[in-house]
């Protein structure tokens, strides 16, 4: 026991002292001899019943009883006896003239990773609480310590809230059994204490050197020698330590990503990493399902309707559940001045923001929004360094017994992309190695985009991971997937082709460059595989397959145009900022990479907005060794 004075009746007497025990003490606490304050409890015929902690009562027998008592008068009483069945006797003590000491209860704390091994027994946990969730039964508190994350059952009534007082980021003390609980342990709460000054800064201390420390991500070499790469390494190592920390600290995470096959390769292994992580870490085995969830976006940006609804579903959840709000983490986008709206909604919440991306991006304009921003732009390097190559070394930064499984996305991602990175040709042969050839690769970034439309917004999990062979150990069904979905694709893209193409049109512009038009929203089917931006890329490629001289194509709707080109150094953020200026009332919006892009408008100034595009294509330099480096956003 801890020891501390305080000043009590006549403390002129030194020489003799009460113990106060702080409410958290047991009967281990008692000591016989020693003198304890009590309150009275209860008087019965035989005796009073006296409390000398929350958890220490007992009997003082009317033998040795002098005057008269009420319920609330103090007692100095010593130890008499402990019979074998726990029942505990006080006899008074003739003091007088005292100074109070308090006594802390000393624990020996039993951590999260030893749980198991104490099932049954009752045990000591200190640790701060994440979460605070209301059943119909009980109150279940989520404690992290210095090893993990632990529900703590504690029940007052049916659906009544238990220590009503203790609130998400008190640090707590936690006494009770661990007890197996559909398939994974929890504590079943016999007492729960917020500490308080030099206790709570202690473990506060302890707690956060703890968690810094294993919060620190895994030091991994990258699957291949790339030099471009190792510019980013350092920040994609701020972006691992910053996920596993939330995830230690039992916050949320909700991944946002384009919903293409880049943004898959990119979104899937890190869902996975943090999902195999929670489960390290979390007792709950629903944890992983509860704390990481996988949003695709059609858009290659933040739109506020997607922004609007996570914010929605994050204060419901905060509500309902208890949860803290989530981690943000935006991938193969979030880097554009388009992002800001959203972003500086979510501003108005505790809710840090994360982006990997690899389109061009507006710092200025994003920077202050952004918690962290890995982007390949900001160290002089360009879009051939996918998101999805970047995403799978995050991913086995975060959990690295991922990397087996994920050996070949890389290669799938840069094929989706149409990455023309020097590195490419080593993801290829690696992706060779686990049984992957490029004819495979090619099919498998097909079924991707084909699921990835039919998909919408689901994030349709098990079949994306089915077809990425991830955290999946079907073979067979892997490959019918990836066959039919593939099969599929290119049959509907041949189907749209043969209507769209009789209406192509083509002009020449005056650098040089092939121009070709097509209206998608009157020449091309609607509502169905390929979308508009998936046209015009397929478009693309074939003319320039059929010319081998620069290209650019637009496929063009009512009030939008997407473009890609080939060959002519175009800089598309760079035009749509123009094209602001120079349409007033046009309502030019867009971007996407430096050839590769998207454009919105007023449906009304389309006329006027597509010509002084083609005004500026034409201005433009050609440039034989650029080239598409990837499908034009949908």
């Amino acid at each position: 026991m801890t020891r501390e004075s305080a000043g009590g009746p006549g403390d002129d007497d030194g020489d003799s002292v009460v113990y106060d025990l702080a409410a958290d003490c047991t009967a281990d606490d008692l000591e016989e001899g020693s003198p304890y304050l009590a309150e009275i409890n209860g008087i019965v015929d035989y005796g009073v019943f006296v409390d000398v902690s929350d958890s220490v009562s007992g009997l003082v027998h009317e033998s040795v009883l002098d005057g008269t008592y009420r319920v609330g008068d103090e007692l100095v009483v010593e130890l008499e006896s402990v019979r074998e069945n726990g029942d505990i006797a006080f006899e008074p003590s003739d003091l007088e003239n005292y100074t109070l000491e308090t006594v802390s209860h000393d624990y020996t704390l039993t951590g999260t990773n030893r749980l198991e091994a104490n099932v049954g027994d009752q045990i000591h946990l200190e640790g701060e609480v994440v979460q605070v969730k209301q059943t119909g039964g009980p109150t279940i508190f989520h404690v992290t310590d210095e090893y993990g994350v632990v529900p703590c059952a504690a029940f007052e009534e049916a659906g009544v809230r238990a220590y009503p007082s203790v609130e998400v980021g008190d640090v707590v003390r936690v006494t009770g059994s661990p007890e197996r609980h559909e398939g994974s342990v929890q504590i079943e709460v016999d007492g729960l204490t917020t500490l308080d000054d030099e206790i709570e800064a202690e473990a506060r201390e302890r707690l956060e050197a703890a968690l810094e420390e294993r919060a620190q991500p895994h030091d991994v070499e990258p699957l291949i020698d790339w030099p471009a790469f190792e510019k980013l390494r350092p920040n994609l190592e701020e972006v691992a330590t910053r996920l596993r920390r939330t995830v230690l600290e039992g916050r949320p995470i909700r991944v946002r990503h384009h919903a293409d096959g880049d943004g898959m390769c990119a979104a899937v292994p890190v869902q996975i990493a943090l999902e195999r992580f929670i489960a390290e870490v979390h007792e709950d085995d629903n944890a992983p399902q509860h704390l990481v969830k996988r949003l695709p976006a059609k858009a290659p940006f933040y739109e506020m309707e997607d922004a609007t609804r996570d914010l929605n579903f994050a204060l419901e959840d905060r509500e309902k559940h208890g949860q803290q709000l989530p981690l943000l983490l935006m991938l193969d986008n979030g880097s554009t001045a388009e992002d800001v709206p959203a972003y500086e909604t979510l501003a108005h919440y505790d809710i840090p923001i994360v982006a990997i991306d690899h389109h061009h991006p507006d710092p200025d304009a994003v920077g202050e929004l952004l918690d962290a921003h890995v982007n390949p732009y900001l160290h002089d390097e360009d879009y051939r360094i996918t998101t999805g190559m970047l995403c799978v070394e995050l991913a086995r930064m975060i959990f690295p017994e991922l990397t087996e499984e994920l050996r070949h996305i890389p290669a799938v991602a840069g094929l989706s992309d149409r990455s023309k990175a020097d590195a490419m040709d080593d993801y290829l042969a690696l992706a060779d190695e686990e049984g992957y050839d490029e004819d495979r690769l090619q099919d498998l970034s097909e079924a991707l985009d084909y699921a990835a439309f039919w998909l919408r917004y689901n994030s349709g999990d098990q079949l994306i991971t089915d077809l990425l062979q991830i955290d999946s150990d079907d073979e067979e069904r892997h490959r019918d997937l990836v066959e039919f979905f593939a099969d599929r694709a290119r049959d509907e893209v041949d189907e749209q082709l043969e209507a769209a193409m009789a209406h192509l049109e083509h002009e020449d512009l005056a650098n040089g460059a092939h121009l070709y038009r097509i209206d998608v929203e009157n020449y091309a089917h609607r509502f169905t595989y390929p979308a508009p931006g998936k046209t015009t890329g397929e478009i693309h490629d074939r003319k320039i397959e059929e010319t081998g001289d620069p290209v650019i194509t637009v496929g063009y709707g009512p009030d939008f145009a997407v473009l890609r080109s080939d060959g002519v150094r175009l800089d598309i953020p760079v035009m749509v900022s123009e094209l602001e200026e120079e349409v007033p009332g046009g309502g030019v919006s867009g971007g996407g990479h430096l050839v590769v892009g998207s454009i919105k408008f007023v449906k009304g100034k389309r006329e006027e907005v597509i010509d002084a595009l083609v005004e500026k294509m034409a201005d433009a330099d050609i440039d034989e060794e650029l080239s598409t480096a990837a499908p034009i956003d949908d």
